[in-house]
């Protein structure tokens, strides 16, 4: 393991303090939490960025490529898979805030090809909540293009009304960035490398992995330990199409965190993610985010992230009016590609956060528990 710190001057809360005041205690909750994981489930490489107060740590394990042997770093890329909804949800609010777009929209109001189907009749804002009726996780295995995507679409018939039903889906979320895109008048790809990533001070994450950092580009691996990568799909970009470092993913939990010290309309983008629309079990769905009052137990964030929240159809309540939380909350996602696993977790009120990034697609639960013991650790000053 390897360990880096950088130390940014903050006010922090005295249990935080406590933590930063002992990194070493720190180190060792990381230790014994992560160095297992390596072994339990074959994963080549991990890296766990921490954030207290203001104050940022790294621990590094393993590789980047089991066939260069090339160390992990802070620095090194990994495909962080369905936290880079979190990105598109930012790009939709950063059009609201700008006047290109408003969630209520409907998305043949930018997309004149779904104009008057059964997708229509959700809005911007079921489309990225999870609840326009029953998207499902995934297009088809013979949706290749976005001509394809779109024929789908199309024909797609819904199977509750908007706002009913919240079921996860890749379609859903990356429709909801696509038509951002679209209101917007530009690339969804283009946007967010140059607009949305730049604004956030994230200098190290790409959708594109330019030929320049290849080198810092890890290779995940799959179930029959074959070295892979993310191809192209329909939606992919907005879906899970984010490589980032840990370092990058540490500053953009900061600024999740700390909005305030952003430009203005990035600022109100990211406090737009932070506004809960949709009661789901005992967790509240916003866009991109999902959110739970802390502190929170352990089964509490597992139930919220099971293969039942996944891969079946629950019930939405819809918060009226919409509202940011009142008290303590933690945010969390979930990300995974074939080849990659990662997860992101953040207090604001406790300025506490941290992230997990590993080139295989380990299980959910183990990395939610990880994540869940440094987050104790913090809290409690240990």
């Amino acid at each position: 393991m390897t360990a880096v710190l950088a130390v940014v001057t903050s006010t922090l809360t005295p249990a935080a303090l406590a933590a930063a005041e002992a990194p070493e205690k720190l180190a060792a909750t990381v230790e014994r939490t992560i160095r297992p994981l390596l072994a339990q489930h074959d994963v080549p490489g991990i890296a766990v960025g921490v954030t207290v107060g203001g104050q940022q740590y790294f621990f590094t394990y393993g590789v980047a490529s089991k066939e260069l042997q090339t160390p992990v770093t802070k620095d090194t890329l990994f495909e962080i898979g369905s936290i880079s909804k979190t990105f598109a949800a930012t790009l939709a609010a950063y059009g609201v805030v700008t006047g290109k777009l408003s969630l209520d929209d409907h998305p043949g109001q930018h997309m004149p090809a779904l104009k008057g189907t059964a997708v229509d009749k959700a809005t911007m804002l079921h489309l990225g909540t999870y609840t326009a009726g029953g998207l499902p996780l995934l297009f088809p295995g013979a949706i290749k293009s976005e001509a394809d995507a779109t024929a789908f679409l199309q024909k797609w018939k819904s199977s509750a009304a908007p706002g009913t039903q919240r079921r996860y889906s890749n379609p859903s979320l990356g429709l909801f960035g696509h038509v951002a895109a679209l209101a917007m008048k530009g690339d969804y790809t283009d946007l967010v490398e140059r607009e949305i990533l730049p604004k956030l001070g994230l200098a190290h994450s790409y959708i594109r992995v330019p030929q320049a950092a290849m080198a810092d580009y890890a290779w995940g691996y799959d179930r029959t330990n074959k070295p892979v990568r993310a191809g192209t799909a329909p939606f992919a970009a907005e879906a899970y199409g984010i490589k980032a470092s840990a370092a990058d993913m540490i500053r953009y939990i900061e600024a999740n965190i700390r909005p305030d010290n952003l430009d203005p309309l990035i600022r109100r983008a990211i406090e737009g993610t932070h506004v809960g629309y949709f009661k789901v079990g005992d967790m509240v769905q916003g866009l991109g985010w999902e959110q739970y009052p802390y502190p929170v137990p352990l089964e509490r964030l597992l139930a919220g992230n099971s293969d039942k929240m996944i891969f079946e159809p629950n019930a939405a309540t819809a918060l009226k009016p919409p509202r940011a939380p009142s008290g303590p909350t933690l945010f969390n996602k979930t990300g995974s590609t074939r080849g990659f696993g990662a997860y992101a977790a953040f207090v604001p009120e406790k300025q506490i956060g941290v992230v997990i990034l590993s080139n295989r697609n380990m299980p959910i639960a183990a990395r939610i528990a990880a994540a869940h013991a440094v987050l104790e650790a913090i809290a409690d000053g240990k």
